[in-house]
């Protein structure tokens, strides 16, 4: 492939890029400015790889307070899958930085587990939330069903509360799955989809990239064109 080509490969890769949705970066730090103030994440769904359509889910964290040696926020977690399909979705995890000690919850989501390993090729969270009592993050029972909104509190301990946390990699765990065919239980990744707090950082509007795009797609074209010229010459 000529130099040309791989530049014209590249931007449409770029292109192609551009009309994505916005997102914001998976990662939020937080401290004792932000109580009081929620973030909301957005989760997709998928199995060995391949996404399901239809599988979502939403939520919500509102940081309430900051204890000697804890960071306890109000959550929401709404199942939005649609399409045709239902679901159950059992539990949510994230990581935090740094290391907790320690980590409880209440309401839909009531069982804790840390340093679990999560399905689908997730690997190790820090912790995970479930609606049913097991000895893994899979949670095979509890939770909230399609369109159905749980709630409650959680926890997260420190030998002392650090001065900032981070929050990152949100997942979750789809069970009961019905009308995909042979998937039965997914996974999702989530997505800081909005924050009122200081963490969060936007990425660039997708309208940004476009115009970038099409203006070295068009510089190349002109390029292509005096080359041909010079050779009839």
């Amino acid at each position: 492939m000529s130099s040309l080509k791989n530049t014209f490969a590249g931007l449409a890769a770029v292109a192609g890029l551009s009309f994505a949705a916005p997102a914001w970066a998976d990662a939020i730090t937080l401290d004792s400015s932000n109580i009081g103030q929620s973030f909301s994440v957005s989760f997709d769904g998928f199995a060995d790889g391949t996404s399901i359509n239809g599988l979502s889910a939403d939520a919500t964290f509102t940081l309430s307070s900051i204890t000697s040696t804890g960071y306890v926020f109000d959550y929401s977690l709404t199942n939005t899958t649609s399409g045709g399909l239902d679901s159950r979705v059992s539990s949510f995890a994230f990581d935090v930085d740094p290391t907790i000690a320690g980590a409880s919850s209440t309401g839909a989501f009531s069982y804790a587990v840390l340093d679990s390993n999560y399905p689908n090729g997730i690997g190790t969270v820090d912790v995970c939330f479930k609606g049913g009592s097991s000895n893994s993050c899979a949670g095979n029972t509890g939770g909230v069903q399609t369109s159905d909104t749980g709630t409650g509190t959680l926890t997260l301990s420190f030998d002392a509360a650090p001065d900032a946390i981070t929050l990152s990699d949100f997942f979750n765990r789809y069970q009961s799955i019905t009308g995909a065919g042979k998937v039965t239980s997914a996974s999702g990744s989530g997505t800081i989809s909005s924050s009122s707090s200081s963490g969060g950082t936007p990425v660039p509007e997708p309208g940004t990239l476009g115009i970038l795009g099409l203006g070295l797609a068009g510089l190349a074209m002109a390029r292509l064109r005096r080359r041909a010229a010079l050779g009839a010459a």
